[in-house]
């Protein structure tokens, strides 16, 4: 059996060669498929007793890579979802290899073989309006950073952004003439068109006059950034809204029951623009959806938008709501069910 090939090459040409080059994957891609093989090696160092300099691409077979994922939920506690994420990302690494190195193929295709594991699909979670508003409520708007701080959280729930996709905002992202869009790019650098109204826009201009952002030059700047002018990081965003969402929980528990995400504000917003009526076709293309289904988990999550449509189903067919009942009200009808036993 011919050796197998060296595994630094192979992971650098599927970064460079493949991923970059070939699948022209978005900077945000590479990232978090970098991170996987980071937590795997740092997995092989010290669970296996092999370090980096060490490994080998025989090293890593089947039930290596389900000791991983195990290893991820259990000693770094993630969540089912981070573990299927990871285990993509893997798979489409040895799909890359069964066309670099076809001698091993059985090898590759061993690994491919493992199933997602099954997660169990929680009910999204959002705040209501009044939620949103305590939140945005905290932020002091007397200090520079506050009305900075405003502008961003008030930006994101607007827009129903992703975190990343707000990190990489630049005041070439915003047509500033009527109507008011962004250009954002999301998962797979596909782009979309999310317009935004006049008070949203009256707030970003006094933002970007503020920080010197709507001078010539600025364009490619970052919309928001830190004090060293570099854009905020996810870490970073996150820390501002847990900031005034943990003063909201304190001043209004009943409303800001838990702490919320940045992803929060991008699944409230979806949830408010379902109860006000707007179609779900658009509210998928205004969160860069794929698919119609991927919306959909907003409307199966809101029980009151169910029982209207059940109460509005039955109006235009112009009859009653039926009893759930009513067979306790007809004695032949309940004769007849109990002999079924």
């Amino acid at each position: 059996m011919e050796a197998y090939k060296d595994i630094a090459e192979c992971i650098e040409k599927y970064f460079t060669d493949y991923l970059v080059k070939e699948r022209g994957v978005s900077a945000h891609t590479v990232r978090s498929y970098r991170d996987t093989f980071v937590l795997l090696l740092e997995y092989m160092n010290k669970e296996k007793k092999i370090s980096a300099d060490k490994l080998g691409l025989d090293d890593i077979d089947r039930s290596i890579v389900l000791s991983f994922l195990d290893w991820l939920q259990e000693v770094k506690h993630n969540a089912v979802s981070t573990r299927n994420q990871r285990y993509a990302t893997i798979r489409s690494f040895y799909e890359y290899m069964m066309y670099e190195d076809p001698v091993h193929l059985s090898h590759w295709k061993s690994i491919c073989s493992i199933r997602i594991k099954r997660e169990e699909r929680n009910s999204v979670k959002y705040l209501t309006v009044d939620g949103i508003k305590a939140v945005l409520e905290q932020i002091d708007t007397n200090t520079r950073e506050g009305r900075r701080n405003l502008t961003l959280l008030s930006l994101m729930y607007n827009l129903g952004a992703r975190v990343q996709e707000m990190i990489d905002l630049t005041p070439s992202s915003i047509r500033a003439s009527k109507p008011y869009v962004f250009e954002l790019f999301g998962k797979g650098a596909k782009k979309r068109l999310v317009p935004v109204d006049d008070n949203m826009m009256n707030l970003l201009g006094n933002y970007m006059k503020e920080y010197g952002l709507d001078r010539p030059g600025m364009d490619h700047h970052p919309l928001f950034f830190n004090s060293w002018r570099a854009k905020l990081s996810n870490p970073g965003i996150t820390y501002i809204l847990h900031k005034y969402a943990s003063m909201a929980r304190i001043a209004h528990p009943d409303i800001v029951p838990s702490t919320p995400t940045p992803h929060t504000f991008r699944h409230s917003r979806a949830m408010h623009l379902l109860q006000v009526g707007v179609n779900l076709v658009y509210i998928r293309d205004l969160l860069g959806h794929v698919s119609i289904q991927t919306t959909e988990i907003y409307a199966r999550a809101d029980s009151k938008l169910k029982r209207e449509a059940i109460e509005n189903a039955y109006r235009d067919l112009g009859i009653t709501e039926p009893d759930v009942k009513s067979w306790e009200k007809d004695p032949k009808l309940k004769a007849f069910l109990k002999s079924l036993a």
